[in-house]
């Protein structure tokens, strides 16, 4: 069932203001390599950089950018650090969403207020640049929301980062923003993550999918979506459903060791230059038949991009009553099959491509099927 709901508890809808999304932070293994693969692949670029040069002797942390998004890749340089540890259980994987405040101590307190539990307290953090608060909150699994407050600060990401830049001149690919970021929870947990993002920080529930929207011969899973009051924050919610065999998000959990972020969808306003780009990099993606194309036009109707250029990049088309949109998921990025990308591009649509689930979860399970994991 595809519902819209109301908001559980009206009065705190705008009473959590977030400004959008400030950085996404990964633990990998090997950051400066992650830094080249981001740059080369994506075309994001190297702005900052934190490590032993700059005074911090446990870690290192790049810094790139691409219109609003902003990617950080720390790494542990020992084996003991609970960066290692992290990366050890579940592989590279994003362990921070940070979210753009004006007031990072009010969000935190708010948020305890209401339930939530502490990742860190709150903290200034100063250069000559200026002062930045944070505070964190933990969410699923190991994940947790970073408050991030940068009104009073003009450097290059955060005090303590340094200015960086890299001699390999990236190209951009035309990303614009993170539009939403999906969560993969276990079986029952859905609802209490959904509860928490409505109770402790005020978001809505946009829209719910059960196991008879997404599913197939083989799998399903459910997922609810929660955005915040201005809606520049976007959380879908997935958990597994009954099934014949092992679904994507019972993949993702096992490979995970738990909890996590599955995919980050970044919009583009050019999806046929940027999906051509990353493919002409090497980046690759889920693929759907050409029979996908036989019928789509009868249900989307008419859009203003090439559907014979759609089709040879297999970029799938979705509409609804606000307008379409064109989207396409990359194969899991990391050695595990875990964290993957969706390219985004909306002409109106809010919506979140309902009537490509079938033949991307049939896509998904022909990778599974290869893997041994179905």
């Amino acid at each position: 069932m595809d519902t819209l709901a109301k908001t559980k508890n009206q009065t705190t809808a705008d009473s959590f203001p977030i400004k959008g999304t400030d950085h996404v932070e990964f633990y990998v293994g090997n950051a400066k390599q992650a830094c080249h693969y981001y740059q080369s692949a994506f075309g994001f670029e190297l702005i900052a950089y934190q490590g032993p040069e700059t005074g911090v002797r446990d870690r290192v942390s790049y810094v790139l950018r691409q219109g609003k998004i902003t990617f950080v890749l720390t790494s542990a340089l020992s084996p003991n650090h609970e960066i290692a540890r992290h990366v050890h259980q579940h592989g590279d994987g994003i362990k921070v969403l940070a979210l753009w405040v004006d007031d990072a101590a009010g969000a935190y307190e708010t948020a305890l207020e209401r339930g939530a539990e502490s990742a860190f307290a709150p903290r200034t953090l100063h250069d000559d640049d200026g002062e930045v608060v944070m505070a964190a909150i933990k969410t699923y699994g190991e994940t947790i929301h970073t408050f991030v407050e940068r009104t009073n600060y003009n450097g290059a990401f955060l005090p303590g980062f340094m200015p960086r830049t890299s001699e390999f001149k990236s190209e951009p690919i035309g990303l614009t923003y993170v539009d939403h970021c999906v969560g993969n929870v276990e079986l029952g947990e859905m609802n209490r993550w959904v509860d928490f993002y409505q109770d402790v920080m005020g978001f809505k529930l946009l829209v719910t999918f059960d196991d008879k929207d997404i599913s197939t011969e083989y799998t399903a899973l459910m997922s609810k979506v929660v955005s915040n009051g201005n809606g520049f924050i976007k959380f879908p919610i997935n958990e597994p459903a009954e099934g014949r065999k092992k679904s994507q998000i019972e993949e993702y959990l096992d490979f995970y060791g738990g909890a996590g972020v599955q995919h980050v969808a970044i919009a583009t306003d050019d999806i046929i230059h940027t999906v051509s780009e990353l493919r002409r990099r090497g980046v690759e993606f889920l693929y759907v038949p050409d029979t996908y194309y036989e019928t789509v036009m009868e249900r989307v109707g008419s859009i203003k991009e090439d559907l014979a250029a759609l089709q040879k990049l297999n970029i799938l088309i979705d509409r609804d009553e606000e307008g379409y949109l064109l989207q396409i998921f990359t194969k899991p990025v990391l050695d595990r099959p875990t964290v993957f990308y969706e390219i985004i591009q909306r002409a109106g649509a809010k919506s979140f491509g309902k009537g490509n689930f079938k033949a991307l979860f049939e896509a998904i399970e022909r990778e599974q099927e290869l893997r041994g994991t179905l």
